[in-house]
């Protein structure tokens, strides 16, 4: 491994785990674990929503309601009378989802607010939103801004925003007011630690929106915005050590001038060409930029 490292083969964090892989120590896997364990709940709560949405009619709405309420009130007791820790988390997140299939069942079989309907999510990402807050719960923040995006979305339509532009131009809204609410709760010192939240999920969204406008008839001018974000992401995520923000600008840079460039090329071949050549040329670009900021930091 020394050699290795010594010809550069390999970086010193490589050697690091390789190292501690031959000697058999232990090394953490808790981000794999975790990830999967809520990757168990989503399944969890999806076979719930399928199950009662494909056989309603042989289990009964009462029966269905009844297990669903149960469910909640239970995750919830659990929750305010558990101290902090990671089950907690997972009953809380299980808590969330098991509402939102609620209210879809609700909806679904009693249309009570039929055109209204977008209002479920409305009242779904206030609950997530206090939820969040009470137990400082980032994941489930992330719930809340990512149902509030799809009430602002459908809010959106219902003015009169039917075309592709239009919600484009909502998308870039609802970023500037999640960062806007992301900020003001920052600077009012009420959970700090928030704010990456709300700031991954702008961007996120920022970027789709300005990416699904390449190919446009004003293609250049959304290239163009495009870019100019892509470069403010790479600056700001270098300078305040964020590498995901990094990322992002290169990665949604890369694909908006990509889809461009792809439209005046006809030939497979070059297609292809190009495909591998830039898209392994990005790849090592964010490799060696992470290696750089696992070294600094």
């Amino acid at each position: 491994m020394r050699g290795w490292k010594e010809a550069g083969i390999i970086s010193e964090a490589q050697c690091n785990t390789l190292s501690s892989l031959v000697r058999k120590e232990r090394f953490s896997l808790f981000l794999e674990i975790n990830a999967l364990l809520y990757l168990g709940v989503l399944s969890l709560v999806a076979g719930l929503a399928w199950t009662f949405s494909t056989h309603f009619q042989k289990l009964g709405d009462v029966f269905i309601l009844a297990v669903l309420s149960a469910m909640f009130t239970g995750c919830l007791y659990y929750c305010f009378t558990r101290p902090p820790g990671l089950v907690l988390d997972y009953v809380l997140y299980l808590a969330c989802l098991v509402l939102s299939v609620e209210l879809g069942y609700i909806e679904f079989r009693f249309e009570w607010l039929k055109d209204a309907w977008h209002n479920y999510l409305l009242f779904s990402s206030v609950v997530f939103f206090a939820l969040a807050y009470r137990f400082d719960n980032r994941f489930v923040l992330s719930l809340a801004l990512s149902t509030l995006a799809g009430w602002f979305g459908v809010k959106a339509s219902r003015f009169g925003f039917m075309t592709s532009d239009q919600l484009r131009v909502s998308a870039l809204v609802y970023s500037l007011v999640v960062i806007a609410a992301g900020a003001f709760m920052y600077q009012r010192e009420i959970k700090k630690h928030f704010l990456d939240t709300y700031l991954h999920i702008a961007a996120n969204v920022a970027f789709i929106a300005l990416v699904s406008g390449v190919d446009r008839r004003n293609g250049l001018l959304s290239l163009t915005a495009l870019i100019v974000a892509a470069a403010a992401s790479v600056v700001m995520g270098t300078r305040f050590r964020k590498f995901a923000f990094v990322v992002y600008g290169i990665v949604f840079g890369y694909v908006g001038i990509s889809i461009q460039v792809l439209q005046t090329i006809s030939h497979f071949s070059t297609i292809l060409t190009y495909i591998v050549v830039t898209g392994s040329g990005v790849i090592l670009l964010v490799v060696f930029l992470a290696q750089r900021f696992g070294r600094q930091e």
